[in-house]
């Protein structure tokens, strides 16, 4: 491999140290988040269940929320159940199964605090399981509604990349890192900010070691995201790639990390996005396709699902 005789600033590295990286585990996943196994926090600290139920996705959040509803009229259909075909006035059914329904939805209404009136608690103990689970209810619900708020309410940037980096012909008989992003939502990004990260292993003094350099870029900032915007490095004689081959990307586990920094006009707060491209996400000697044209009326159209598309060169 080529050996890169640069000095390395150790401002460069933002954060992620001198680590070798190791079976294609980068530091920063694809999806921008952090790829770092914490051990030795205390079990509740480890759950983090705010940040958790904040940052997971919406299938997961909604799968949590209504497991954790059953589970709770379960329990409490059981305790109602253990009490006694008696500890419920007005329940209609007959066999096991009927009476465990019964409770089921009564345990629904209560939790609630909806309490339609056909079922009601009988004696000491099952009035005091519905004092119980109605109080638990209102707290559930509130901590939900203050779950789910918190989910739309953070400001975040939904932005889409390819999912490749190209080696493209740049300018005149020159070649240019390429990839491309645009904002999947309908609100306005401004003064957006890239940084570009190369990192590589090196052998120094017989140690691997992790080296980093930013990418002078030909673009490093535009005012604000319209369409798409192709983040170009031009690979010239000041380019720490010059000499990279593609086996030299392979063998020295190459890494590029995109941060990106942009104001949201929504929110008025400051967003940011992160990914990163392997050397198994290039493609060398390609070209990124348009990914917008014109309607009828001269509108321009902006192809999101074409935001990868690419073309190899002869």
């Amino acid at each position: 491999m080529h050996q890169n005789t640069r000095k390395v600033n150790p401002e460069d590295d933002l954060g992620f140290g001198k680590q070798p990286v190791m079976k294609s585990q980068p530091v920063i996943n694809k999806d921008g988040t952090i790829n770092v196994k914490r051990t030795g926090l205390p079990f509740f600290n480890s759950l983090n269940s705010y940040q958790t139920m904040i940052t997971m996705s919406w299938t997961k959040f909604w799968i949590v929320v209504l497991s954790g509803y059953m589970v709770a009229n379960i329990t409490f259909a059981c305790i109602y159940v253990s009490l006694g075909t008696d500890s419920l006035d007005g329940k209609s059914g007959t066999t096991f199964f009927d009476h465990f329904m019964d409770a089921f939805f009564f345990s629904a209404q209560t939790i609630s605090t909806v309490g339609y009136g056909h079922i009601s608690p009988q004696g000491m103990a099952a009035n005091c399981v519905a004092a119980l689970e109605s109080m638990i209810g209102l707290l559930a619900f509130a901590l939900a509604t203050g779950l789910l708020y918190g989910r739309f309410s953070r400001p975040t940037a939904k932005i889409r990349y390819s999912n490749n980096i190209l080696i493209s012909p740049y300018l005149e008989n020159k070649r240019g890192l390429m990839f491309r992003l645009a904002n999947v939502r309908r609100n306005i990004l401004i003064d957006l900010e890239m940084e570009v990260l190369f990192s590589y292993n090196d052998e120094v003094n017989g140690k691997t070691e992790r080296k980093f350099f930013p990418l002078p870029l030909e673009r490093r900032a535009v005012s604000i995201l319209t369409l798409n915007w192709t983040v170009v490095h031009p690979i010239d004689d000041d380019s720490p790639l010059k000499d990279f081959t593609q086996e030299d990307y392979k063998k020295a586990e190459v890494v590029f990390s995109v941060i990106l920094k942009t104001f949201d006009d929504t929110f008025a707060q400051t967003v940011h996005s992160r990914t990163t491209y392997t050397y198994k996400d290039m493609v060398w000697n390609a070209k990124f396709k348009p990914t917008f044209d014109r309607d009828e009326d001269g509108r321009v159209v902006l192809h999101l699902e074409n935001i990868n598309t690419y073309e190899v060169l002869d």
